[in-house]
């Protein structure tokens, strides 16, 4: 790889994770490229970006775009994205899949390193898509119980007449 491709790759990167709410590194030792492209593409599904970056080159890209340290050994596969949940989601998933294989090291939501249980509790909660139907299921509940009661007169009323 020649210092301009190097160099590309991190501004790349660098411009990514500066806009990135999450980034989990994980290991992915012995895994086979079919067990990798199913993690991309549950990953492209949720819109979550997944890539394999020299140590060297991660730590540069992380450093430019002023996120806390992190130690990258052995062999890293970054897994980033806009939602915090959806990244936490294909991560999660990909361990539960791979457990022997696929391991979450360490992760940061909004540039600051967590826990691995965080991690683990934010891949539980809903998307953003389903809080959303559930907030409009609330909001329609009262007009949508008024018309069940006046439908529900209705038939009573032509029953009874």
């Amino acid at each position: 790889m020649t210092k301009e491709n190097k160099e590309l790759i991190v501004s790349n990167l660098s411009d990514e994770f500066k806009s990135a709410k999450a980034i989990i590194v994980c290991d992915y030792k012995g895994m086979k490229v079919e067990e990798l492209e199913a993690i991309r593409n549950t990953a492209r599904e949720s819109d979550t970006k997944i890539r394999i970056v020299k140590n060297s080159l991660s730590k540069i890209a992380f450093k430019n775009a002023d996120i806390e340290e992190v130690e990258f050994i052995n062999t890293n596969l970054l897994v980033w994205g806009e939602d915090q949940i959806s990244v936490c989601k294909v991560a999660d998933k990909a361990a539960s899949d791979f457990e022997d294989k696929f391991i979450i090291k360490t992760g940061l939501i909004e540039g600051k390193v967590e826990q691995l249980s965080t991690i683990a509790a934010m891949a539980k909660l809903p998307s953003r898509d389903e809080l959303i139907g559930m907030l409009l299921s609330v909001w329609t509940a009262p007009a949508r119980n008024m018309v069940t009661g006046l439908d529900n007169l209705k038939v009573k009323l032509e029953e009874s007449a």
